[in-house]
């Protein structure tokens, strides 16, 4: 049976700049839904017109910029954790 090759370490930052740059993007977009949402509502219950600047600046770049960190991080928790069990996993391999 032929093995498998070794974990490569510079597949780790590639991975962790497109998945942190995809949830951001989406955290983004969600989060500028319902800050539409939420103005809009709020608008229509004080009887003014709504101002969508609010959604933008006050809640989707803040909320996006927040939920990016804690993707970066938590992704380069688990491609770290990754990485380490694909080595382990190929030494044993490579030992049996």
């Amino acid at each position: 049976m032929p093995q498998a090759r070794p974990p490569r370490w510079f597949t780790i930052p590639v991975r962790v700049v497109l998945v942190t740059f995809i949830c951001t993007l989406i955290a983004f977009a969600v989060s500028l839904l319902f800050g539409i949402v939420g103005t809009l509502i709020v608008a229509a219950l004080r009887r003014v017109h709504p101002d969508m600047r609010v959604a933008y600046r006050l809640i989707a770049i803040p909320i996006a910029l927040v939920a990016g960190c804690v993707i970066f991080v938590l992704s380069v928790t688990i491609e770290v954790r990754h990485y380490r069990q694909l080595k382990t996993l190929a030494g044993i391999e490579r030992v049996s």
